[in-house]
């Protein structure tokens, strides 16, 4: 098989949500010359949302895949240089570090700006995927707010769901909770929070079967895994609250990473143990993962790309 030619570039993004963007945005005015790859999902979790009301200088909210090609069309009048495709294998040993894409195509960069993102985890239901953004999502505080004075179900057992649980309850009147097990992951002072929550209710040892609905969601049908009785419980929407997993598996190996898979960077900046490596966005961030943290992170990744690559070229 012929090898093909690497291609040598001073600034690689990999990625193209928020961060990744945002990310192109600084670094073309910086004169980086930034390459961008956009990965599996082209504008990443933001795609799958359809309203955002929660993003600054949006009055009037946006929908979510409209957002990202606002996004990308900004980068590319900036001059990012923005192409498909998908980072496959990396070999961070030496500089100019190797980042091969679609398994063929090798690129070589000065800097590299990792802003691969999370996925969330699913339960892998049918119904899931057809009815996800016609009332199942898996962001609570992205979609809640449309189900205000509604039933809803949330399905998770972590600190997270206890969140979840909670911030939908100050807006549904009712929230189903549902959790697989006799007992919750989720810390005590999580546990008592939701324990004492008037309009949560849980399910304890509950499945979700499936999630009912033509066009949108109507109602759910559980079934106790003790006793093995189903029941359907109407809701208007159902929040899938079981996890998101960084999109980091490339890099294991070479970047420090938490045991979720969740990139390590310096406190206060987007570096990895690795000079000249960066990591912004949703892969790196388990705690607030939104859109505008992302954008944020973006930003200053693109920034310590700049000052890297700035002081490198001086000495």
């Amino acid at each position: 098989m012929e090898t093909k030619p690497s291609e040598r570039v001073h600034c690689l993004i990999i990625g193209s949500g928020p961060a990744g963007y945002t990310a192109a945005i600084y670094a073309s005015r910086a004169n980086l010359k930034p390459v961008l790859y956009q990965g599996i999902q082209p504008g990443g979790q933001l795609t799958i949302t359809t309203e955002v009301e929660n993003y600054p200088g949006y009055p009037e909210g946006i929908q979510g895949p409209e957002m990202m090609v606002d996004f990308e069309k900004q980068a590319a009048r900036m001059g990012a240089d923005i192409r498909f495709g998908l980072a496959t294998k990396v070999d961070f040993s030496q500089q100019p570090y190797k980042v091969w894409i679609d398994d063929e195509k090798l690129i070589e960069a000065d800097a590299v700006i990792i802003a691969t993102g999370a996925s969330a985890k699913w339960l892998g239901l049918e119904s899931e995927q057809r009815l996800n953004g016609y009332g199942v999502s898996a962001c609570a505080v992205c979609d809640g707010f449309f189900f205000k004075g509604k039933e809803v179900a949330i399905v998770g057992a972590g600190d997270t769901a206890a969140e979840e649980a909670l911030y939908l309850s100050k807006l549904c009147t009712t929230v189903h909770m549902l959790i697989r097990r006799g007992e919750m992951r989720a810390s005590k002072v999580m546990q008592d929070r939701v324990f004492k929550a008037p309009n949560i209710k849980i399910y304890w040892n509950t499945d979700t079967e499936e999630v009912l609905g033509e066009k949108k969601v109507d109602s759910i049908r559980v079934k106790n895994n003790k006793t093995g009785e189903t029941q359907i419980i109407p809701v208007s929407a159902f929040f899938v609250a079981i996890g998101h997993q960084p999109n980091s598996e490339i890099f294991k190996g070479w970047l420090d990473m938490d045991e979720a898979g969740y990139l390590k960077t310096i406190p206060g900046t987007s570096r990895t143990n690795i000079e000249g490596v960066f990591a912004s966005g949703d892969v790196q961030d388990k705690i607030y993962r939104q859109a505008v943290t992302a954008a944020g992170s973006g930003c200053m990744a693109a920034l310590d790309a700049e000052r890297y690559l700035g002081a490198k070229e001086i000495h």
